[in-house]
Order: structure tokens, then C-alpha cells, then sequence
């Protein structure tokens, strides 16, 4: 097809709505129903949207090498078995963490490969070695996380209590070509209320754990929580959110099916 024959409405589509076709295309998720639906199409098995949200088996691996480090680069300083004076433990712990960082980052861009989870994880860990630096205490390193993840729980139930839940606002953009008309769907609006309450308690759980912990003064104990309880968590919280999306829309798709 040569320049300028391109049909009109590819010609008028905005950058946005592109996006939105890729992101539905690639998770194959079905928008609100609208008569237009394809029969053929069905919801990839959850655990791989799962594995896309956290970044693949690698993603997750990758996400949890910086907090091992630091955990680990702690103890072996520390007192448990080399005896170091406590902020030249906690240093070379902040070293090991924002340099294995810095090496993942650094391996994925001479790859060419997406760098998204990477940065995201750099900057967490930055700002968690300053917050552990300045105040001479490793248990600070997780302190900007947990405030995060309460603060995020706290926007969330705004969101429910003003009517506009958030996760319904994070389905439409990614999986409705950015298309927020669920608010005129009764159903999948409760559902959307009722889902964002749900992470709200999982946010809090989490976040309640490693506070805990983080009062009792237990660093290593708050890297391993952080490792094994966060991601857990979060997945079946993820994976039930997308099943009940997919059996609303997929039933309501149905209904709209003309009778043979």
C-alpha cells in the first residue's frame, strides 16, 4: 500500500487508540460489549498474563536479586559473621544492592531488550539505600516501599468511596481501547468496586506485614517477606481480578449474540 492510500479511518486514528489495540490484541481481552464481538476469541490462560504483569519468571527473578543481595551482603558483613561496625556492613549491603541493579539494567540494554522493570526496580532501590544510608539503619532500606504500597492502598479506597474505582479505570485503558463506558454497565461497575476493595486488602497486608516487621527492627526478616509473601500476593490478586473480568464479559458477550 503506498503512502497517502492508507484507508481513512487508519489515517485518523489517534496514537492512543493504537496503543489500546495492541495492549487488547496482545492480552486478547474483551472490551464492554458492544454486537461486535469476535466468537473466536478467548482470554490467554491466566498464568500468563500474570507472568506479562511481573515481568516474566526472568522479570520476577530480576526484581528480587537486589533485595537478596542486600539481605544477604547484611548478614555476612554484620555481626552474624564478619563483625563489621554496622554502617560499613549496611554500605557494602547498599553496594550490592545498587550495583546488581545497575548490572541488570546494564545486561538488558546491551540485549536490546525492554528495560521498563529494570528502571523501575533501579529507582525503588535508590531511593531505599538513601533512606537506609541517612538514618544508619538497614531496616530504612524498605521503609519508602512500604509507605508506597500503603499510600497506593489509600488511593485506592478514595476511589470506591467517590464511585470511580480505580481498577476499573486501569481495565479500560488497557484492555477497552481506553474507553471508560463501564460506568453504564451495572455489573461490571460492582465488580470493579468490589475488586478494588480487594487490592486495597492486599495492599494492606502486604504493607502490614513488612511494617510489623519494620517496628521490631528485623531487616532480614523484611527482605525475605518482601521476596516471598509481596509476590504471591500479588499474582492470585491479579489472577483473580482477570477471571472475574473475563467471565462478566465474556457472559454478557454471549448475551448479545444474536438468537439463531
Amino acid at each position: 500500500m503506498t503512502s497517502g492510500s492508507e484507508p481513512r479511518h487508519a489515517a485518523h486514528e489517534t496514537v492512543g487508540e493504537r496503543v489500546a489495540e495492541d495492549i487488547v490484541e496482545e492480552l486478547d481481552l474483551h472490551p464492554v460489549p458492544d454486537g461486535k464481538a469476535d466468537d473466536d476469541e478467548a482470554l490467554p490462560p491466566l498464568s500468563e498474563q500474570i507472568a506479562e504483569q511481573l515481568g516474566g519468571v526472568r522479570g520476577l527473578i530480576e526484581s528480587s536479586v537486589p533485595v537478596l543481595a542486600f539481605v544477604v551482603l547484611n548478614v555476612v558483613f554484620g555481626d552474624s559473621v564478619l563483625g563489621l561496625e554496622k554502617r560499613t556492613a549496611l554500605l557494602w549491603a547498599i553496594i550490592g544492592s545498587v550495583g546488581s541493579a545497575l548490572i541488570i539494567g546494564g545486561v538488558r540494554l546491551a540485549r536490546r531488550q525492554p528495560v521498563r522493570h529494570a528502571v523501575n526496580g533501579l529507582f525503588g532501590i535508590a531511593i531505599g539505600a538513601y533512606f537506609a544510608w541517612k538514618s544508619g539503619d538497614a531496616k530504612n532500606f524498605f521503609l519508602p516501599g512500604i509507605l508506597l504500597t500503603f499510600g497506593q492502598a489509600g488511593v485506592l479506597l478514595i476511589s470506591v468511596f467517590v464511585r470511580k474505582p480505580l481498577i476499573g479505570y486501569a481495565w479500560g485503558i488497557m484492555a477497552n481501547k481506553g474507553r471508560q463506558d463501564w460506568f453504564g454497565n451495572s455489573r461490571l461497575f460492582r465488580a470493579f468496586q468490589w475488586l478494588t476493595v480487594l487490592w486495597v486488602a492486599s495492599l494492606v497486608v502486604r504493607a502490614g506485614i513488612q511494617f510489623y516487621l519494620w517496628s521490631i527492627d528485623d531487616a532480614n526478616a523484611l527482605g525475605i517477606a518482601r521476596i516471598l509473601i509481596s509476590w504471591p500476593i500479588y499474582a492470585g490478586t491479579f489472577a483473580l481480578t482477570a477471571w472475574v473480568i473475563h467471565r462478566i464479559t465474556t457472559e454478557q458477550q454471549k448475551a448479545e449474540e444474536p438468537v439463531a
